[in-house]
């Protein structure tokens, strides 16, 4: 994926120049920590991590059209959460954002519009979402979005000092979200 627009939003690749607007979130402990990460200790961690989004390519820069600033994250990782499902094409959005913009329906505008990319243009037949039963306001992004609950698992967060978590799965199917577009 190049470039996706939605109504507030540019979805677009990662830049090294990104690295301030990233770190500005990524050392927040309001985010980190509900995605599975520690906070960042500095932009230059920030910037490491930046890279291996570029290199990764499966990360992308949210920026809000009216501040030209990123203010989060998405991807669609290439993950099957389920492996009775392995021989479906797939993938697994992931995303978070700065909390000055929490509230605002940033966040699920964006994983819409890359629900849309995926199947339209990526041409899935199934995308994940998952998150930690602890994050209430990803439960919300993903019943707003249309998912479906399907499991849970437990889990150690090895770049959290090996926290416990369980995280809740979700899904929609290519049906699924043709259906709830006619």
């Amino acid at each position: 994926m190049e470039i996706y627009r939605t109504e507030r939003l540019i979805i677009r690749k990662w830049l090294e120049t990104d690295s301030k607007d990233l770190y500005e979130y990524a050392s927040n402990e309001l985010v980190g920590p509900n995605a599975g990460w520690a906070p960042h200790q500095d932009e230059e961690e920030s910037l490491a991590v930046l890279q291996m989004f570029i290199e990764n390519d499966d990360a992308y820069a949210v920026v809000l059209k009216s501040e030209n600033k990123v203010i989060g994250s998405i991807g669609l990782h290439d993950r099957k959460p389920d492996d009775n499902l392995a021989d479906l094409a797939q993938g697994e959005i992931g995303y978070v954002l700065n909390p000055a913009y929490w509230g605002q329906g940033i966040i699920p505008e964006a994983v819409n519009g890359l629900i849309q990319y995926g199947f339209n243009e990526a041409d899935l037949d199934l995308i994940w979402c998952g998150h930690f039963d602890f994050n209430h306001n990803s439960r919300r992004v993903v019943e707003k979005c249309g998912f479906t609950y399907r499991f849970q698992k437990n889990s150690r967060l090895e770049r959290l000092n090996n926290r416990e978590v369980t995280t809740l799965y979700y899904n929609i199917t290519k049906e699924e979200f043709e259906a709830s577009n006619q």
